[in-house]
């Protein structure tokens, strides 16, 4: 059964580019345009993997992090933040607000796949 990854994000062209980069690499992917929809959806699917935005509508991705840590059956999920945000110290703020790793945008192909396989190994 493949891997489950739950992309939370309100561009449709980054959700384009990762649905294909996943679904290339045998992932099965779900897909949110807001922080909202994604913290719904993360508890009715339990991915394996959500790849969060952080500056979107509705909800952010720091508010959705910390909704997700501090709900028992939610807490352990693999989360990483995807950002244009590339500042000394942003990736930092990211890994003490509980995301499991950091990606900036535009997102590199190649490191992209090897990150999400090394978050959840097959």
């Amino acid at each position: 059964m493949p891997k489950k990854i739950l992309v939370v994000e309100d561009n449709e062209q980054n959700r384009i580019l990762m649905r294909q980069i996943l679904t290339h690499h045998g992932y099965e992917v779900l897909e949110a345009v807001d922080g909202a929809a994604g913290l719904k959806m993360a508890g009715e699917h339990m991915p394996d993997l959500i790849l969060l935005d952080l500056q979107m509508p509705v909800m952010g991705g720091f508010t959705v992090i910390r909704e997700l840590r501090k709900t028992p059956e939610l807490s352990k999920l693999k989360v990483v933040a995807v950002t244009s945000f590339a500042m000394k110290g942003d990736r930092e703020k990211a890994l003490e607000a509980g995301f499991d790793d950091y990606v900036t945008k535009p997102i590199d192909t190649r490191k992209f796949v090897e990150l999400v396989k090394n978050i959840i190994p097959r």
